[in-house]
């Protein structure tokens, strides 16, 4: 029996929907269909209730992939040893990220891995969205946030300090606020994250000051909302690994370099994570070193 159709059969039974699973798999509905239907030929038996608004797994088809969940599992560790034998670890490795953090963290390292991991096919899905590590068939994520929880193995790559920085433009135009709480004067950039939004936290020898910030400009993308800051649409709550060059280079003021900023909390950092296993395969164990190592 097809193991990928069986394992498309699996993520139907996670995601209850022909239409979410062909986004996952970038293919038709209809593949996905027929693929089901195909298993269901072979075995003889339903495993999907299907309706116009539900589709559930039927009795059999929870008995069924109760048992076959974990021989894909072993499966999938057999070829990993297999795989083991050669030299060089080898094989897709899919790693997931936010836009901003792939593009100015992660992609300035790929020629070295590459170097490094010459048999490695790294897939790197940028997106700002949280996907579903096991739906979506991830081997690594790298999250912006404060301590993971849950049951994924997580490690922290390198701590994360937030900025408030201006364009020296706007600064002429406007003035500097010279304490934290003067940017209720000044319209912010905001991202649309709900946490970002409404106010931004400081700390000084140990007291902590919240400030509420306002604004008519709202951006999604922390790249965009850089470059917005940088043409002196106003004050931004940014990463340093995103500031660093734009402050060296005199691009963008750092407001408050006294202060510590944060808009959660103030232990915040890049993690990587992924599924836990009884096994990890050395090709994503290959990338992990390689991340710690370079991004730590």
């Amino acid at each position: 029996m097809d193991i990928t159709a069986l394992r498309t059969v699996q993520l139907v039974a996670h995601h209850q929907s022909f239409a979410a699973v062909a986004r996952v798999l970038d293919v038709d509905p209809s593949s996905v269909s027929r693929t089901v239907a195909g298993i269901e030929g072979q075995l003889g038996l339903r495993l999907f209730q299907r309706s116009t608004r539900q589709l559930t797994l039927t009795e059999a088809g929870s008995v069924y992939l109760a048992r076959i969940g974990p021989l894909l599992d072993d499966m999938d560790l057999a070829r990993d040893a297999a795989a083991e034998v050669s030299t060089q670890p080898s094989g897709r490795v899919r790693l997931t990220a936010s836009v901003a953090f792939g593009q100015e963290v992660i992609i300035p390292h790929l020629a070295d891995l590459r170097a490094a991991l010459p048999e490695i096919e790294l897939e790197l899905i940028l997106n700002d969205q949280t996907i579903d590590l096991v739906a979506g068939q991830i081997d690594i994520a790298i999250r912006l946030a404060p301590a993971p929880k849950g049951d994924l193995i997580s490690t922290r790559l390198r701590s994360t300090r937030y900025r408030v920085v201006a364009s020296p433009d706007y600064l002429d135009q406007r003035g500097r606020p010279r304490k934290p709480e003067a940017l209720t004067d000044h319209a912010c950039l905001r991202m649309t994250l709900p946490d970002y939004r409404t106010e931004w936290r400081f700390r000084k020898n140990q007291t902590e000051t919240i400030v509420g910030v306002t604004g008519p400009i709202l951006i999604s993308n922390a790249l965009a909302l850089r470059t917005a800051a940088r043409n002196g649409l106003g004050p931004a709550l940014l990463a340093n690994w995103m500031t660093e060059t734009d402050l060296a280079q005199g691009t963008l003021v750092d407001l408050f370099p006294d202060h510590d900023v944060t808009a959660t909390t103030f232990d915040t950092g890049a993690w990587l994570l992924y599924p836990s296993r009884t096994y990890l395969p050395t090709k994503v164990r290959a990338v992990i070193d390689f991340l710690r190592a370079r991004l730590r």
